[in-house]
């Protein structure tokens, strides 16, 4: 019986180490993805949780100083005048930027918001407006008629 209960306290302490471990990997990698507007309403758990936070880059704010890269983000460029909602961002990621991340791109970027309310970015995405797609051409047939 004593070879019983202690095969089975190892079992579950093996058990309850793997699930801790799953626990953590889980909540270390859980990303919260919002819009520049909705970080507000997050309140102080915007400090806390890691975010993605999808914008566009305003034109004419990319700073680049050594590996460091700094913009501002503002929610739509067709309401850039009208909405003053910004966010500033510092990139220092090990990653270089897409050939995309320019001005007027949509971005999102990956990381955490500062208690100074600059959000520390570590991961950077920029969609390009084109699609990639060859121009279409006429044939010859329909260019003749």
């Amino acid at each position: 019986m004593n070879t019983y209960v202690k095969f089975g306290s190892l079992a579950a302490v093996i058990i309850g180490v793997l699930a801790w471990l799953a626990m953590g990997g889980i909540n270390d990698t859980k990303t919260y993805y919002t819009t520049i507007s909705e970080l507000d309403h997050l309140g102080n758990q915007a400090h806390v949780k890691r975010l993605r936070v999808d914008g566009y880059v305003v034109p004419g704010s990319i700073i680049r100083n050594g590996a460091a890269v700094s913009f501002v983000m503002h929610q739509d460029p067709a309401k850039r005048d009208q909405d003053p909602t910004i966010l500033k961002v510092v990139y220092s990621g090990i990653d270089p930027l897409p050939d995309t991340f320019k001005d007027d791109a949509q971005t999102i970027a990956d990381g955490k918001l500062g208690a100074d309310g600059v959000f520390q970015a570590n991961r950077i995405q920029a969609k390009c407006a084109s699609k990639y797609e060859a121009k279409p051409q006429l044939k010859k047939d329909q260019a003749s008629m």
